[in-house]
This record gives structure tokens, sequence and C-alpha cells, in this order.
């Protein structure tokens, strides 16, 4: 590990490595921690993302008075512990023994009580998880890019009927026999052959990635979304590529129709060229199969006994929702945004869709998100004291 480069922070940002959290030698980016008995703020990563996502607004939460804490999550960085074999035990990147991760670590720095967890992209629904399972340590929750649609049903009210055998979902069939062939992009994530394809890719991995995140952030001016009147083949072919693909196309291809010229690249600000080497450089180093670990948990649906336990559950810690106005992320799965705020999240305390902003709002527009964060944690500690 020693001879890893050094990665571009902030100097308010320190990196670290925090030993036995499940089974994992876990890699932690911190701020705030050069004071004892700090409040705990945890950040979670999405895909295909790192704790470095999290490094424009650390520092502010750090000046507001909180120790920030930011881990490559299990099966990316430098966090080890994981394997990425295909055809390893998958067990350990289900979503109850991510929350496990992450109550490890905060009880390994000391802490019985978070003052929020706050998750991105994929990071959302484990935050969500924690706040749901463990609400007297997760005390408040912010998902991000990603609505939660509460834990799975149980079968309700069939003592008297047959038992049926698990349906299989027909939209897959059904996009497939569009006009237009699609496929889903978590169940393209969820093949084999998608991590080999990522390493691989013809463009190589960094402009790969310079692909997938401008083809999913505002800069990419296609990206309007609305709401979808369902999970059908119909419905879902309105998403862009990046979502639902066209049959036939790997991912890398499917982004690299909108990869930016070099006069772009060279005045990004929100991700410079450098700043995406980090990124790219780890991505080479580990692959990506870690992380598509997480999708194959998802739509194998192997797991979702467990999660029946915690069903008709609610959140009831104080929750906040915040996404780019330009991130289609939000009404990618159809009616979630709505019950999320209608049955789900008991004490949602706003959503908030920054403008300007894509799928990677706190990179595209930290700024709005710093001030959005600040204001909720206030506000839900406000609520707790009474």
């Amino acid at each position: 590990m020693t001879s890893l480069p050094e990665i571009l922070l902030p100097a308010a940002i320190r990196s670290r490595y925090v030993d036995a959290i499940n089974g994992l030698r876990m890699h932690v980016l911190e701020a705030g921690f050069e004071t004892p008995g700090r409040p705990c703020i945890l950040l979670l990563h999405g895909f295909p993302e790192l704790a470095y996502s999290w490094r424009k607004v650390m520092p502010a939460l750090a000046d507001a008075g909180y120790h920030v804490i930011a881990p490559d999550q299990r099966g990316y960085g430098r966090t080890t512990g994981w394997d990425a074999n295909y055809d390893g035990e998958l067990a350990p990147f289900r979503l109850t023994n991510l929350v496990r991760d992450a109550l490890g670590l905060v009880s390994a720095f000391g802490y019985t009580r978070v003052e929020a967890v706050i998750g991105h992209d994929f990071g959302s629904p484990v935050a969500a998880w924690c706040a749901l399972v463990r609400p007297e340590v997760f005390r408040s929750v912010v998902m991000m890019s990603a609505p939660f649609g509460g834990p799975p049903a149980l079968p309700f009210g069939t003592a008297a009927l047959p038992a049926k055998p698990q349906a299989e979902d027909p939209v897959h069939r059904e996009l497939a026999a569009l006009p237009r062939p699609r496929k889903h992009y978590q169940w393209y994530y969820s093949r084999r052959e998608a991590n080999n394809e990522m390493t691989r890719a013809r463009q190589g991995i960094h402009d790969f990635l310079r692909a997938y995140y401008h083809h999913k952030s505002a800069d990419w001016k296609a990206n309007q979304p609305h709401p979808l009147a369902g999970w059908t083949a119909g419905e879902l072919a309105k998403l862009p590529t990046y979502y639902v693909m066209d049959r036939a196309q790997t991912m890398p291809a499917t982004v690299a129709k909108e990869m930016p010229d070099a006069a772009a690249i060279a005045a990004h600000r929100w991700l410079p060229d450098r700043e995406l080497e980090f990124y790219s450089a780890e991505y080479r180093r580990t692959g990506f199969q870690g992380g598509l670990q997480w999708y194959r948990c998802g739509t194998s649906g192997v797991f979702n006994r467990e999660l029946q336990i915690w069903s008709g559950r609610t959140i009831d810690v104080p929750s906040c929702f915040i996404a780019g106005k330009q991130d289609w992320g939000t009404y990618q799965r159809p009616g979630v945004f709505e019950a999320m705020q209608a049955t789900v999240c008991t004490a949602m305390m706003g959503c908030h869709l920054v403008d300007g902003a894509g799928h990677w709002v706190q990179q595209e527009q930290p700024e709005q998100v710093i001030e959005l964060l600040l204001q909720f944690v206030a506000q839900a500690r406000a609520r707790a004291a009474g």
C-alpha cells in the first residue's frame, strides 16, 4: 500500500486506514479530526466513485464543527479484504452487510451516535438502510441522487392460496423486443462480462470514465429528466442510454458516443483531468467488479427475503433528499421519488433538486450541496433537542 500514489486532497483532509472493520482494512478520508469530541458525519459514495468523491464538501462540514468520515466502501479503492471474483461469495456485498460495515467503522472511531449518514448514488440506499435498521445510531439521513423506496413487501393475505413460483419481470423481454432493442444497465452490470468490458474498454479506462461522468452530468444538455408513468418497456426506453442501453452495446461503447472534445475537457471545472486521473488510476488497479457485486445482489433478488424482515418499516429519523435537477436518477424507478416522500420517510425535511447539476451533484455544485447539508443537519439537531 505504501507504493500507491498520493491522493490530491485539500489540506484539511487526511487519508488513513482502519483495520478489522467487518473483515476489511478500510481506507478512509477524514476531516475535522484535530478536535476530539466532535459530532460525526458519515459520507458514503456510489458507483463508479470513491471516498474521493466527497473531497469538495468535507472541509466545509469540518469547518462547521463536525468530524467527517468518508470510506472507500467494500469493493472499492484502497479498502481491502473483499473478493473481486465473479464466482466468489456474493453475500458480503448485500445491503445488510454494507450497513454492518458502516456501523463497524463509526464504532471503531468511538461513536455510538452519528449526526447524519449521507449517501450518494448506491451509497444512498446504504445510508437509508442504516437509518432504518439502527435509527438510535444514525440520527438523520440524507439520500442523494437515488430515492429510497423502502423495504420489500412481504406476501400478504396468501394463507389460503397455493404457492406460486417467483414471477420473472417481463420488462426485460419487452425491452429486448422493442423496435430499437434495449436493456437495463443494472442487469448489464450484473453480467459476467461487464467488468472485463469496462476494464478493457477500447478507449481506455480514463476516457471511458470521462465520457461516463460527462454523459450523466448537467454538461450533457439532453439530460432533461421528468417522471415516468410506470415500469414498462415503453416508459423506460425514454431514459438515456446510460440507464437503458442499446441491447448490443457495452457501457464503454454507449458513453463513447458522448465523449466531450479536447477543448471541453481542458476547460472542465468540476472534474479536471488531474482529478479524474485519480479515479482512473484506482480503477485500473482494482477493476470494477467490487462495485458490480452490489448490482448483482439487487438484480438477483436472492437477499430480498432477508430485507423483508423490515417490511412495512419506515425511516422515522429526520431525512432529506438532494439531487441534481438534470439527474435522471431521481426518476429512473417510477414512483419511488413520490413514495419516499409520501410514506417511506415519516420525517422528511426537504427534497432539493439543484439546478446546474446532473448525477454527480456534490462534485458539480458543491457550494449548494454544502449549504443544503449544513442547513439540514442543523435543523435535524434542533428537532432532536426538542
